[in-house]
């Protein structure tokens, strides 16, 4: 193409030279004329005809080098216009194809540019897509920094769990984003050696405490430039909450086991070594031995009623049932212990409601519930029994005018061995395993239980069943 320019400005160049030759050749045939001999009036007329010559002259080189300008010039401004919207980032952007030679293949070679540019414009973008997917979808808080500290990507799952904005952190350090002071320091650390680096971190996030496990490591380039370090941190609060509830478990699996245990293995020694000779005091004794023996016989079953509820092990057997007549069954099972304490029960229940569930399921869950009741309340107060439907669900509540809890305390009420007052519940017989083998009941008839209390007042118990009525 530069070949092709060389060769339109050597043809333009003998072109107007030609002119001017042929222009020379005319006018100089003229040149006697300027002698002194030479009649003024031949002298006039001549030079009205060499103005006029180098007028015609002049419009035709005008011509010509419009035609010039208008072939070459204009395409060259075109040209300039489309590589300057590539250079702003319009790879939409084509030149025309003219007809001729040159022009098209600077036309073909434009748009080959921009076809190339467009083409890395969208690979570029699904890739920075592909990485945004990436990083969003980990389940995990992530932070990239430069080499200078300063922070240039956040996912989203940082931003939910420390409830910050990227935008506000990009480009601040780590330094003034509000981490916490131990992640801090092992980011420096990780600045300083360039090494990996692994640790846990807690971290007080409003009104809950969040466990993290953090993993930072430096990012090194494809050429082994360090181009800065990226911090990785999963959320295990549930992990250390299950490790907790299991040593809480094994602890209160012990203690109650070893209760009842030490006092039948205490009173059936004395009884052996004859220390005891009173026939009525032997008599207590073995009373409260058999009463031991069954707290332990109930606190084992109760166990291994968990235990098959929890592996999914246990069928729920869904028959046609009315509400009403377990609720009325469950309330008999309960006389006694509320005659103790001279309790009364206050019924709000239609007179039938049927629903598809397991009978003797639901006896166990309102047993449960109306013992937690009566264990929790003082005598002579009234203990409130209410059954509604709503929509397309059966709405059960028990309400008790107890010494109700605290609402720190509520969320961990369904936790096994979790007990308000361990002396009260222990000598009602209880296990401290009843509300989270009503939880389990319920959440395998695809229902939910919850409760509200106050301090005080009371506490209420609700349960929520699937109506399934033919």
């Amino acid at each position: 193409m530069k070949n092709y320019y060389s060769s339109l400005l050597t043809t333009s160049g003998i072109i107007l030279s030609i002119l001017l030759i042929v222009l020379g050749i005319i006018l100089g045939q003229f040149f006697h004329l300027f002698a002194e001999d030479v009649d003024p009036i031949i002298q006039q007329t001549y030079w009205v005809f060499l103005l006029f010559t180098l007028v015609l002259v002049f419009i035709v080189m005008m011509f010509v080098m419009s035609k010039l300008l208008q072939q070459y010039v204009q395409p060259i401004d075109h040209f300039m216009g489309v590589t300057y919207q590539l250079a702003q980032g319009n790879y939409l952007a084509r030149a025309q194809i003219d007809d001729g030679r040159m022009n098209q293949q600077l036309t073909i070679a434009i748009n080959q540019i921009a076809r190339n540019l467009q083409e890395n414009s969208i690979l570029r973008e699904m890739e920075a897509e592909r990485l945004k997917t990436l990083v969003s979808s980990i389940g995990s808080s992530l932070l990239m920094f430069g080499r200078s500290g300063a922070v240039n990507l956040v996912n989203k799952v940082f931003e939910e769990t420390f409830h910050r904005k990227g935008e506000d952190l990009m480009g601040r350090t780590y330094k003034d984003i509000g981490l916490p002071e131990d992640i801090e320091i092992e980011i420096e650390q990780i600045f300083l050696t360039e090494e990996v680096r692994s640790f846990q971190s807690k971290v007080y996030l409003e009104n809950d405490i969040c466990h993290l496990e953090v993993y930072g490591a430096p990012v090194i380039g494809e050429n082994g430039n360090w181009l800065g370090i990226v911090i990785i941190m999963h959320d295990i609060t549930k992990m250390i909450r299950l490790e907790q509830v299991r040593k809480d478990f094994v602890a209160n699996v012990s203690h109650e086991l070893k209760t009842p245990i030490t006092s039948i293995k205490g009173f059936s020694e004395m009884l052996l070594d004859g220390a005891v000779e009173d026939p009525v005091i032997q008599r207590e004794f073995y009373e409260i031995m058999y009463k031991e023996s069954n707290r332990l016989q109930l606190l084992i079953e109760d166990l291994l009623r968990l235990s098959s509820m929890e592996r999914g092990s246990f069928e729920i057997i869904r028959t046609r049932v009315d509400l009403i007549d377990i609720v009325q069954q469950s309330l008999q099972i309960v006389r006694t212990k509320l005659q103790e304490k001279n309790m009364e029960v206050v019924q709000n229940m239609p007179e039938c409601l049927m629903i598809s569930a397991d009978h003797d399921r639901l006896v166990q869950v309102m047993v449960n519930l109306l013992h937690n009741a009566i264990a929790y309340s003082q005598e002579e107060t009234v203990i409130t029994v209410a059954v509604e439907k709503v929509k397309d669900f059966v709405h059960i509540t028990v309400s008790d005018q107890g010494i109700g809890m605290t609402s720190d305390e509520l969320p961990r009420l369904f936790e096994r061995f979790y007990r308000i007052d361990r002396a009260r519940s222990r000598e009602s017989g209880g296990t401290g395993l009843g509300l989270a083998i009503v939880k389990h009941i319920v959440e395998a008839h695809h229902g939910t239980v919850s409760v509200e209390s106050e301090l005080g007042v009371g506490t209420v118990f609700h349960v929520h069943l699937p109506r399934d009525e033919e």
